[in-house]
């Protein structure tokens, strides 16, 4: 039972790590909704949206993300 769990745990991190690895950085020191420095409100908050990851001052810019991704995607460095 016990290596049963570790050969899934082992496969788990794998496939997250695979999967990091197509994640594109965030290439801002802002957050994508409200321009506030990232840190100045707390923690940075990190989601990945598309391949893209995504940084963000507090948790209600995630909302305001979340509404609308197209136009603060535009902002983002081509």
């Amino acid at each position: 039972m016990k290596t049963k769990l570790i050969t899934l745990l082992t496969t788990a991190l794998l496939v997250l790590n695979l999967s990091a690895a197509d994640v594109k950085p965030y290439p801002l020191k802002n957050c994508l909704v409200s321009g506030n420095e990232l840190g100045s409100m707390g923690k940075p908050i990190t989601k990945v949206y598309n391949d893209q990851q995504i940084k963000f001052c507090c948790k209600p810019c995630i909302k305001k993300f979340d509404a609308n991704p197209a136009k603060y995607l535009a902002k983002l460095p081509k």
